[in-house]
């Protein structure tokens, strides 16, 4: 495989063009800024037809898993609002928002 840059040009680093930097994703659900870590979720599962992806944090992830079954966010969709509206999500997206972007914790089991 070829290489990108010579390995033998010193001066290689002074005529590559500055790149900007990339914009600041927030997660889907929370808001937060994401950290070193992001999962890409399907709000309507993949078994139910979705097909889009949004950036979220593993844990807000585990909270809609924890909360909801595949047919209820297919009938959620991507309203984020509907999902909020559930007291658990709500309580749970109001206690995780001063946190750091790369906290983990575990998270309740499904409840059915």
């Amino acid at each position: 495989m070829a290489r990108r840059h010579s390995k033998h040009d010193p001066y290689g680093d002074l005529h590559r063009e500055e790149e900007p930097p990339a914009a600041i994703i927030s997660c889907w659900l929370c808001g937060r800024p994401m950290g070193k870590t992001t999962i890409w979720h399907h709000p309507v599962p993949k078994s139910r037809g979705g097909r889009d992806v949004v950036p979220m944090h593993a844990i807000c992830q585990q909270t809609l898993i924890a909360n909801f079954t595949n047919s209820e966010l297919q009938r959620h969709g991507t309203d984020v609002e509907g999902l909020l509206a559930h007291p658990s999500v709500r309580k749970f997206v109001d206690w995780v928002a001063n946190k750091d972007p790369d906290f983990t914790a575990t998270t309740a089991k499904k409840q059915r």
